[in-house]
């Protein structure tokens, strides 16, 4: 995959910059620019693995009124962080960057991270609930009533559907339950 990496002193034809996640370890390492780093994931994808100095803020939760440029923004591989770029470069923010390729990028070139093992992904939690509710449905239909296939036939098209236009909306139900839940806003949330 290629993406384009533009100087960060002109902006991009949809108002904000981006760059590699190579050049922005060698930013951070070298202390030259002192940028924050948000990171758009949800608090457990955040937990799972992140960044080192980065600053929890979901996407669903990001108050662009708190957020002051230059900054830097970043998500597992790129979609959230453009969406939140748009969204502060609207409200007025200046020097909004996005990391090319986002924490998945920054993993693959070797990059440092924080990890928390006691963290399930929610990618692991979704296959989970989808492959118990098509058994579910494969056991009831089998000894209830043949419409319960249809729970199996349900859950079968909506992971087609996730994988044809990358929205999962049982990643996005699991991600407000109660065990994902963890406190936003700080470096090393949890």
């Amino acid at each position: 995959m290629t993406t384009a990496t533009v100087n960060p002193t002109s902006p991009t034809s949809i108002g904000f910059q981006s760059i590699t996640p190579a050049k922005l370890a060698e930013q951070m390492r070298s202390g030259a620019k002192s940028i924050p780093l948000i990171d758009v994931r949800t608090p457990v994808e955040f937990a799972e693995v992140h960044i080192d100095g980065a600053l929890n803020m979901p996407l669903d939760q990001l108050d662009c009124s708190t957020i002051s440029g230059p900054v830097y923004v970043v998500c597992k591989s790129g979609g959230r962080s453009s969406k939140a770029c748009s969204q502060l470069v609207q409200a007025g923010v200046c020097e909004v960057v996005t990391v090319a390729g986002g924490v998945d990028a920054w993993v693959a070139a070797g990059l440092p991270v924080k990890r928390d093992a006691s963290v399930m992904s929610l990618e692991r939690q979704v296959r989970i609930a989808a492959g118990l509710l098509v058994l579910i449905g494969l056991v009831l239909g089998f000894w209830v009533s043949p419409w319960v296939y249809l729970l199996s036939a349900f859950v079968g098209a909506g992971l087609i559907f996730a994988g044809m236009t990358n929205f999962c909306g049982m990643g996005l139900l699991l991600a407000k339950m109660p065990w994902n839940k963890f406190q936003t806003g700080t470096c090393c949330s949890r």
